[in-house]
């Protein structure tokens, strides 16, 4: 049976207000068996809820229609960011097995990482990797030294080996999933570490650096942007590596309160002449993903981007006046994070939860390999 479309109406967004926010707004109930553990099958055969911020109107449809929303003009601005296989495992002396997080790497070639269950770690101890591919046999040419560990639970350690962290992390990682997909993989099943590597990674990932997918971009194929190309739809690209702090939970009582990790960010001058010559023209600036968002807010300046690389904490919530972006796609996010908070900013907070609660009522598939969202 063919999917068919439903249209609904949503109530008119709210009126937020700058530095108000409980993080009691940013829940919603969500049955455990939404929350998708696998990716669809056919990457625009994803559900796609399209919210109309100007009259609240819903409608339900499949990515693939995506290009029947978008004008000839409008710019698609996507995340070329590679995911790289930052689980990792270590042993020790003692035969202890400790499961790591690699996040980045310093200028002199220590690793920062998160360790689990690693409180008897000692600085000065040697630890060897372990190779999860094969029964995670210690690899005897890979050892690292236990440095520190600093604040906030970020451990450093100092590999022996010379090699390039990323070229390691290759051979012996593995793609670092969210917690929620909880699921054993099997020989021979559809969910090989193989089959992770390509799909928890967007077709069009190009530099590699970060530790969670822009999972809104997972949505795309090939034959999608070629579409989308042939309709007159410029695409640009933009760079910033997603770290763990992205995507975790808000603690404070006041949203407003809580502090964003710094994520790394690139644009070059002609992806930034592209953006600009779209805004030049009174064209729709199309940000796939909250990664993209953030980072075109981070970058505006006067009504247009400026080309450039650094650093950003950048923090959207109810209330922030949005320069350049004007119109979004996003996966649905977890209760009581910057990323609920930010969709919240765009389309406001009563009218974005209406929405996820009507994505909950379909039984739409949520989080990093679940359905998406069009907010125009």
């Amino acid at each position: 049976m063919p999917y068919l479309a439903k249209k609904y109406l949503a109530p008119s967004p709210t009126s937020d207000n700058l530095f108000i926010m409980n993080i009691e707004q940013l829940d919603y109930d969500l049955p455990s068996r939404l929350i998708a553990q696998q990716p669809a099958v056919v990457r625009t055969d994803s559900r796609l809820l399209v919210l109309d911020r100007s009259g609240g109107l819903l409608e339900h449809r499949r990515f693939h229609d995506l290009v029947e929303y978008l004008r000839s003009g409008d710019c698609l601005v996507i995340n070329d960011t590679r995911v790289i296989p930052a689980r990792f495992f270590i042993r020790r002396v003692t035969g202890g097995r400790i499961e790591g997080l690699f996040l980045n790497v310093t200028d002199n070639g220590t690793w920062r990482v998160m360790l689990k269950n690693a409180s008897r770690l000692r600085s000065n101890e040697i630890v060897t990797l372990a190779d999860p591919h094969k029964q995670y046999q210690a690899v005897s040419n890979q050892t690292f030294t236990i440095i520190d560990n600093p604040k906030q639970g970020i451990w450093l350690i100092q590999p022996e080996s010379k090699d390039d962290s990323f070229d390691i992390l290759n051979r012996y990682g593995i793609t670092p999933l969210p917690p929620y997909i909880k699921r054993k993989v099997e020989a021979g099943s559809y969910h090989t570490e193989q089959t992770d590597r390509r799909r928890y990674q967007t077709v069009f990932a190009q530099t590699a650096g970060s530790v969670a997918a822009p999972t809104a971009g997972l949505h795309f194929t090939d034959e999608l942007l070629k579409s989308l190309r042939n309709h007159n739809i410029e695409i640009a690209r933009i760079t910033l590596h997603v770290g763990l702090g992205t995507f975790q939970s808000i603690t404070t009582e006041k949203v407003e309160e809580h502090r964003m990790h710094s994520e790394f960010y690139q644009l070059d001058e002609s992806n930034a002449a592209v953006i600009n010559n779209t805004l030049q023209h009174g064209s729709r600036l199309v940000a796939v993903g909250t990664t993209s968002i953030r980072t075109l807010e981070t970058l505006a300046q006067s009504g247009r981007v400026r080309p450039g690389s650094g650093w950003t904490d950048l923090f959207i919530t109810p209330g922030y006046r949005f320069q350049v972006v004007n119109t979004i796609i996003t996966n649905f996010h977890l209760p009581r994070t910057s990323l609920l908070a930010l969709v919240c900013a765009f389309a406001g907070t009563e009218q974005t939860l209406t929405a996820y609660n009507e994505a909950v009522r379909n039984e739409y598939r949520f989080y990093s390999y679940g359905d998406a969202m069009l907010i125009l």
